[in-house]
């Protein structure tokens, strides 16, 4: 639909193409001699040019803008802020935008404001393994529904009371098992948080988070390097996977109780769709965030800047936009991010080797007086 009113002008100001024909004109302008000549007949020095704050994003200029300009189109209607919300208004009323639009939409509309502090960018995914009705040869683990006694709060919350942590839920019997997986594979479930199931027969199903015990969580990386069981350079979650399936039993057991937190699941059939993140909104990957909901507002706009990776074989630098649409036990701070990057095993290997030093700059909107 092709905006009106005021809304087409702000528009026009934004995008690079024309808007010829966008209704009546104005008076016409003064020409710049007669606007800032001085008394004396001579013209004034040169006014220094206006300091451009994108120059702040490294990268800012080779990010795929028109796949930031669909990401933050999908998920800007949950913001709170009123200010997103009418730029995220505009955007739903833009239509398509080539890359040169889409840029300058953001910089019309947005100011970068840097988040003084170094934190860390980790990676998650949507994992999809194989799992058993009955428990069956390696298939040990039973995928826990959300217990009758768990209290009833925020599902990532930490509870006020507390609750049985990982080895005391696990020696529980499992007769409402909603399936069975492998304990390596189970284990990295529950990190994710959610993930697709693959039954015999070739049934698909969703495994949904439906609530935790309220243990932080704690991970298991330092553990293993710390007793020489992995490299240090050489803890990606493949590389921590693949340990637990060659030590299952006691050993893997003991390393995967290291970490208190035991999460709980519900299964739908799984119909494609992306996962949604906390905010209800589906992932974008690549371009979706997990952040601590008490430092970021879900639909906030972010910039990415994270390089000097920690582990090999890990991309050198992620640099993009992304909107904060999640959050997770593990991620606590105003500079700490989780990317979400996708569905299946290539996803897994990403996702596994981002631990990096990350910057973050938070794009606030541009108030409609100060536009």
């Amino acid at each position: 639909m092709r905006p009106r009113g005021p809304t087409a002008a702000l528009l026009c100001a934004a995008l690079v193409s024309g808007c010829a024909g966008q209704g009546p004109r104005g008076p016409a302008p003064m020409a710049p001699s007669s606007r800032f000549e001085s008394r004396d007949g001579s013209s004034p020095p040169a006014l220094p040019p206006r300091p451009d704050p994108f120059r702040l994003l490294t990268g800012w200029a080779q990010d795929d803008h028109v796949a930031a300009f669909r990401a933050f189109r999908a998920g800007c209607a949950i913001a709170r802020d009123q200010s997103t919300r009418a730029v995220c208004a505009l955007a739903a009323q833009a239509g398509a935008l080539n890359e040169a639009q889409a840029r300058a939409f953001f910089e019309r509309f947005f100011r970068p404001e840097p988040i003084d502090a170094d934190g860390l960018l980790t990676a998650y995914f949507t994992p999809v393994y194989e799992a058993r009705a009955h428990p069956d040869g390696a298939f040990t683990a039973p995928i826990r529904p959300r217990p009758a006694d768990l209290p009833a709060a925020d599902l990532n919350a930490v509870l006020s009371a507390p609750y049985p942590a990982r080895a005391a839920i696990e020696a529980r019997p499992a007769r409402d098992a909603l399936g069975w997986m492998r304990p390596e594979d189970l284990f990295v479930l529950q990190i994710q948080g959610s993930g697709v199931l693959i039954f015999p027969g070739g049934f698909r199903a969703k495994a949904v988070f439906d609530g935790s015990n309220g243990a932080l969580f704690r991970g298991i990386a330092k553990p293993l390097r710390e007793k020489g069981l992995l490299a240090d350079q050489d803890t990606s979650g493949e590389a921590i996977r693949a340990w637990l399936a060659a030590h299952r039993g006691a050993a893997a057991e003991a390393i995967m109780r290291l970490d208190p937190r035991y999460v709980f699941f519900r299964l739908t059939v799984d119909d494609g769709a992306p996962p949604s993140g906390a905010s209800g909104v589906a992932l974008v990957a690549g371009r979706s965030l997990a952040v601590d909901a008490t430092r970021h507002a879900f639909g906030e706009l972010l910039w990415v800047d994270a390089a000097a990776p920690a582990l090999a074989g890990a991309f050198p630098a992620y640099r993009r936009l992304a909107v904060a649409l999640d959050t997770g036990g593990a991620i606590k701070g105003e500079v700490r991010a989780d990317l979400y990057l996708g569905e299946g095993q290539s996803a897994a290997l990403e996702a596994g080797r981002v631990r990096h030093v990350l910057r973050l700059f938070r794009l606030a909107p541009i108030s409609s007086a100060a536009r």
